[in-house]
């Protein structure tokens, strides 16, 4: 197992270091070649977009270098987030949500070489140490078996699509309750 820290950012900080997790997302989703460029630039514009949100958190695994991150947010009280999506949603996560008690999970990254090593758990048991919500959600694109195989193993239920209407393929939906 690698040697490695966690650490805290604050959104200044990961505002500052975006360029290095661009650089990462493109080397932990190793998309078809000649698409990094615009897997960068659409993992940018959601970065810009999440790390303004209220509540931003993030978390850092460096060890010789940047090995992952993890970052989220609370899901807005409005409800809009559930908009599009299909049945399965267990009762009363909506309420939840109203309420503010569910953590959305925006991004979890981890170098290739690292995987298998740790380096995603701890991501999340720092990332969820603050967390005071009830409900925590993770996004995961549909074709990342590597992903949804760690969330499984977390004992993480597989809520469906989460339908944003974009060219895209719709991310699945993970959820798991925090102990209280």
């Amino acid at each position: 197992m690698a040697d490695f820290f966690v650490r805290r950012l604050t959104r200044w900080q990961a505002e500052q270091q975006r360029g290095p997790f661009a650089d990462m997302y493109v080397e932990a989703y190793d998309g078809a070649v000649g698409e990094e460029f615009r897997g960068r630039q659409d993992f940018l514009r959601r970065f810009e977009d999440d790390v303004q949100q209220p509540g931003f958190e993030m978390v850092v695994a460096e060890g010789a270098q940047l090995m992952g991150c993890a970052y989220g947010f609370p899901v807005r009280r409005s409800g809009s987030w559930w908009q599009g999506v299909g049945a399965g949603l267990p009762s009363g996560l909506e309420e939840l949500t109203a309420s503010g008690q569910v953590f959305v999970i925006a991004e979890m990254m981890v170098r290739p070489r690292y995987r298998r090593t740790g380096v995603a758990t701890r991501l999340r048991e720092h990332l969820l140490a603050r967390s005071e919500a009830a409900r925590v959600i993770a996004l995961v694109a549909p074709d990342n078996t590597a992903a949804e195989a760690a969330y499984r193993a977390w004992s993480w239920e597989d809520l469906g699509e989460i339908g944003r209407g974009s060219a895209t393929p719709a991310p699945r939906i993970w959820s798991r309750g925090l102990p209280g």
